[in-house]
């Protein structure tokens, strides 16, 4: 049951569409005429923002298979 519901939290995290643009950066790409500076940095900040979930997530998962052998 614990599994199930850690899976669900999981899974919605990763479905929800992320837009992680301050302010000012959003205000001065979007006068730009491509959009695909704004996609690039937008991505980025995602990318920096998601690297220590992912290891703390995976060190957590590390340390639970661990200790639950004993």
């Amino acid at each position: 049951m614990k599994n199930k519901i850690i899976l669900t939290i999981v899974s919605l995290i990763f479905i929800v569409n992320t837009n992680a643009q301050c302010a000012m950066c959003r205000a001065v790409l979007e006068s730009e005429e491509g959009t695909a500076t704004a996609k690039g940095i937008n991505d980025g900040i995602v990318y920096l923002m998601a690297i220590p979930y992912v290891l703390f997530f995976g060190f957590a998962y590390f340390m639970y298979r661990k200790y639950s052998k004993k």
